[in-house]
């Protein structure tokens, strides 16, 4: 009599993270790409407003907590999709609370805030991730593979778009602090990973129109980025221009697909949480990100 064929060998439980934030950012990505998984499964939703949580719940199957402190007994990680200052606040409780946190940038309003966080992490042991969107793309990859190879004398940057003008994402915090704190994280992070380290920052400028950073790196090359969230464009624009002796090596987003950022960031943080291991994106990294904006005004 011939023996059953062993079941297949199951894979690891879905990771149960806490979504703080109902607003138009908590809607579009963090639950819709949380509640997608397999690696994920959304836990619980909370919200200052609870109508708004209710009803990302509801969408999702889920339930709305009725405190940070309910959502956190009912999860592992936690997400954060809300302005700086309430992460910053709240993202400190997850950590001391044990758990897993995936951060949005900037990590808080302030640098004192966003040390706060990150402190907060390394002394909790937990681990942590940086929601900095276009990393988790295979042609951001790509690009930063192929920049390890490149020689940099200069380079010329943008990240542009017309949110601050009016709609959803033309929120409170946007609109007081402007494109630096906003969309500097990510031009930042891509100018210091692609290029080397940066050692010297300055900003010019109103970060509520437009605003140009000057960057000195280690490796003696410099670097200009153009930011603004006040300018009228048919889309958004990130554009990364490295030039050296070999020539000249180019990022634009303009023909990527967001949507194939999500599956890579959602199992990148399944498989941290599950490891105990972060990777590069981590909160250090979101702090020195949040170091760099500062200098840059000093």
């Amino acid at each position: 009599m011939n023996s059953p064929a062993p079941l297949p060998a199951a894979g690891p439980a879905p990771v149960r993270v806490g979504l703080i934030g109902a607003g138009p950012w908590a809607r579009t990505m963090h639950a819709r790409m949380l509640a997608a998984g397999p690696e994920t499964r959304l836990a619980a939703v909370w919200a200052r407003r609870p109508e708004a949580a209710q009803e990302i719940a509801d969408a999702y199957g889920t339930v709305a907590a009725g405190s940070p402190e309910e959502l956190f007994d009912r999860c592992e990680a936690v997400a954060f999709a809300v302005p700086p200052a309430v992460q910053a606040e709240l993202a400190v409780r997850a950590a001391k609370a044990g758990k897993a946190v995936l951060l949005e940038k900037p990590l808080g309003p302030d640098l004192a805030a966003a040390r706060a966080v990150a402190d907060a992490v390394a002394e909790a042991g937990v681990v942590s991730q940086m929601v900095l969107t276009k990393r988790y793309h295979p042609a951001t990859r790509d690009f930063l593979r192929r920049a390890r190879d490149t020689q940099v004398v200069g380079a010329r940057s943008c990240y542009l778009h017309g949110a601050f003008l009016g709609g959803e994402f033309a929120t409170g915090w946007r609109l007081e602090q402007g494109a630096l704190l906003d969309l500097g994280p990510h031009l930042i992070d891509l100018l210091d990973a692609a290029i080397g380290p940066i050692t010297a920052i300055r900003a010019t400028g109103d970060p509520r129109r437009w605003v140009e950073l000057t960057c000195e790196h280690e490796n003696g090359a410099v670097s200009q980025a153009s930011l603004s969230g006040s300018v009228n464009l048919p889309k958004a624009r990130t554009r990364v221009e490295l030039m050296g002796p070999g020539g000249e090596l180019t990022y634009d987003t303009a023909g990527i697909d967001h949507e194939e950022c999500w599956p890579i960031l959602r199992a990148e943080f399944a498989e941290a949480v599950r490891t105990g291991r972060p990777g590069e994106l981590d909160a250090a990294r979101g702090l020195r990100l949040q170091e760099l904006i500062e200098a840059a005004v000093r």
